[in-house]
């Protein structure tokens, strides 16, 4: 398939989807960067090799985590213990005052504390916003939470959501779109954000022609994905988001419409770059599917059910999907270092600054 064939297939997926897609489901916490642990050491670097921290519809939270080798955690929120358990352990804390995001400190008895919160960021205007980190890579270290974010689009952010963003510290959002979706849906930000076009499509599309049947919108979906890492526009955009992290990847939010597709590569790349396991990306990208599972379900419901069946594949997020980028990827670079390198324009310098600005321990 040549980048003409597949950039016309993304420029109908993204009329498909922006059609289709309503406002996203909300998004997960962040948190700010730990100490860098002495490589020297390796009791000082973090021992956690799963940890999560999980918000629940009762106002509590629910954390767990493996550590082994360690005898004891202590669970700290707001400057006190809130919980304490061993090398494994699951506990719910509750009865914390309302925050704009509830951080929690995974202290050790030996080596390196593990700063976490929910991914999700809970917004009237938007579904999808979540934190781009809290996930460990292949080497043990963590990407740092409360620095990078994607989310849906943001034309129908409340006051109170701007509010809140600003208390995150946004200060760039790089919105992925065409120029027709940020015509009839201009992102709404707070006061003093950078704001960057970083077009991930391209604006000389085709004609848009809806799928006629479920296996011909998966196609598109497909390719749409490869598109995105060998097409043109693509390479572009994503340049431009990623030479934005290396200067300064802290307050950074991307974007596209529904958060799922162009956004979802964005994650994809930067989790992949920074040495995060596939399975774990993967089911960063697939989490979609559960933020946006209302609006999802409110978009089908509304079309009869014979065209609510083909349209699915248009509003999911499917494994075969992010697969075939990173197939892409091979076909098209070799390699993924070598995407990075010729798409993304990374030089090892610049990864390397990239992974020390992101990842902690």
């Amino acid at each position: 398939m040549t980048n003409n064939t597949t950039r016309v297939s993304l420029a109908c997926v993204l009329s498909a989807t922006a059609l289709l897609a309503g406002v996203a489901a909300p998004a997960a916490t962040a948190a700010p960067a730990a100490p860098h642990a002495d490589a020297g050491h390796p009791a000082r670097q973090i021992p956690f090799t799963a940890a999560e921290v999980t918000a629940r519809g009762d106002g509590g939270y629910e954390i767990t985590w493996r550590a082994p080798g360690v005898r004891q955690v202590a669970v700290r929120a707001n400057g006190r213990t809130v919980a304490v358990g061993g090398a494994t352990g699951r506990v719910t804390v509750r009865g914390l005052p309302a925050a704009d995001r509830q951080w929690f400190d995974l202290v050790p008895d030996r080596g390196q504390r593990l700063r976490l919160a929910d991914r999700l960021i809970e917004l009237d205007g938007a579904v999808n916003f979540r934190d781009a980190g809290g996930y460990r890579t292949k080497d043990g270290q963590w990407v740092r939470m409360g620095a990078v974010y994607r989310t849906d689009s943001l034309d129908k952010l409340t006051d109170a959501d701007l509010a809140k963003l600003k208390r995150l510290g946004i200060a760039v959002d790089y919105d992925l779109r065409t120029a027709s979706e940020r015509s009839a849906a201009p992102d709404r930000l707070p006061q003093g954000v950078r704001y960057v076009v970083a077009n991930v499509a391209g604006d000389d599309s085709p004609v848009f022609t809806m799928p006629t049947s479920a296996a011909e919108a998966e196609q598109m979906m497909i390719d749409g994905e490869k598109s995105m890492v060998s097409g043109e526009p693509a390479k572009a955009a994503y340049s431009a988001v990623f030479s934005g992290l290396v200067r300064d990847p802290d307050g950074v939010l991307y974007h596209c419409t529904a958060g799922k597709d162009r956004t979802g590569w964005a994650s994809a790349a930067l989790l992949t770059a920074l040495g995060v396991p596939r399975e774990t990306v993967t089911a960063d990208y697939l989490a979609s599917n559960t933020y946006r599972a209302e609006a999802n379900a409110a978009a089908l419901a509304a079309l009869p059910a014979g065209q609510a069946a083909v349209y699915k594949p248009l509003l999911d997020v499917r494994a075969s999907y992010l697969n075939s980028g990173f197939d892409e990827v091979e076909h098209a670079y070799g390699s993924f270092a070598g995407y990075e390198k010729k798409a993304l324009g990374l030089d090892a310098r610049e990864l390397r600054r990239l992974k020390k600005d992101l990842l902690v321990g």
